[in-house]
């Protein structure tokens, strides 16, 4: 979010002195802000860690990079839409309607969003009180459930999966719309029996529910879920590892899409550039960073992009030998 009207985000700015006829740039730097999540999920960290590598090279390159909390995914997308973020922490499934103009986009396509790269992938998780008896999707009706936020990818899949499994808002004694940093007190304090989170794993949110009340992860699979990823290809199966959540010892199945980091074409081929390069000429160190990174090679950071790379993302992994 712009932080003063005298220092737009991702804009140049620069102090002219003159001297007799020479014009000599007294200072000059861009600032470039990127948009996460909550603070207890994976978006926030993962934009701080990649700020900390960008302005390591402040001095050289004379951008700047911080890092701001959002309502998430469809929040960032809009925002960054507004000129007021230059980029964003996105799901890959609402990069692919922002692109497309379809679900949470269907007045309007962002032909301008673009990509930076994938950076890991999260996965739609049901997080449950044992005492709730929610043994699958179905067992949601009549609960107390938390979607999501509005304005999150949390909210926006949960929907998708409840219309391809004939599932309605209206099927839940309650559909909550809590922040996903609120989500594991009102589980703990019994004012929701569950809550939907598309995130990394592991994560402090789902361990800080599980470690003040028994939680069950439940089961997303079936038909439905086998219909969805045909339907949308930018999903994919996956388990939730076991043992990283109290009380949670054998993988659970679910499913899920990337977490993309994405831009403007509005935003500077240079600063795009710098972004990528600080995080693949550091990628030992950046894995290091966050368990949910663990997995990730140079090259899966090109898999699951839904829309076009920005020129400067396009422009190091060529020279990487990535492209």
């Amino acid at each position: 979010m712009k932080k003063s009207s005298e220092i737009p985000m991702g804009k140049k700015i620069t102090t002219v002195a003159l001297i007799g006829m020479l014009a000599v740039p007294a200072f000059a730097a861009e600032f470039i802000t990127i948009g996460t999540g909550g603070v207890t999920g994976t978006y926030y960290p993962t934009g701080g860690a990649i700020c900390r590598l960008v302005n390591q090279y402040k001095k050289e390159t004379k951008i700047r990079c911080s890092v701001e909390s959002t309502g998430g995914s469809v929040y960032n997308v809009n925002t960054i839409k507004n000129g007021e973020l230059d980029f964003g922490i996105v799901q890959s499934d609402i990069v692919y309607q922002a692109s497309k103009g379809e679900g949470a986009f269907k007045d309007a396509a962002i032909p301008k969003l673009k990509s930076v790269m994938a950076i890991y992938p999260e996965l739609l998780t049901l997080v449950t009180r044992k005492d709730a008896n929610i043994n699958n999707l179905i067992d949601v009706k009549g609960k107390r459930i938390n979607l999501g936020n509005p304005g999150s990818g949390n909210e926006a899949t949960a929907l998708t999966l409840f219309d391809e499994s004939g599932i309605k808002k209206e099927d839940l004694k309650f559909a909550g719309a809590l922040k996903a940093s609120e989500m594991p007190d009102a589980l703990r304090d019994n004012k929701i029996d569950g809550y939907f989170y598309m995130v990394g794993h592991p994560t402090a949110n789902i361990q800080d529910a599980a470690n003040s009340v028994d939680v069950k992860i439940t089961p997303i699979e079936g038909t439905n879920v086998d219909t969805l990823i045909k339907k949308y290809p930018y999903f994919a199966k996956a388990n939730v590892p076991g043992g990283i959540y109290k009380g949670n010892d054998a993988d659970i199945p679910t499913f899920g899409v990337k977490a993309v980091l994405v831009t403007s074409d509005d935003v500077s081929e240079d600063a795009v550039y710098t972004v990528v390069k600080a995080i693949l000429e550091n990628f030992d160190e950046f894995k290091k960073l966050h368990p949910a990174y663990s997995q990730i090679t140079k090259k899966s950071l090109l898999d699951g992009l839904s829309a076009p790379l920005h020129e400067g993302a396009k422009k190091y992994f060529q020279e990487a030998g990535l492209l």
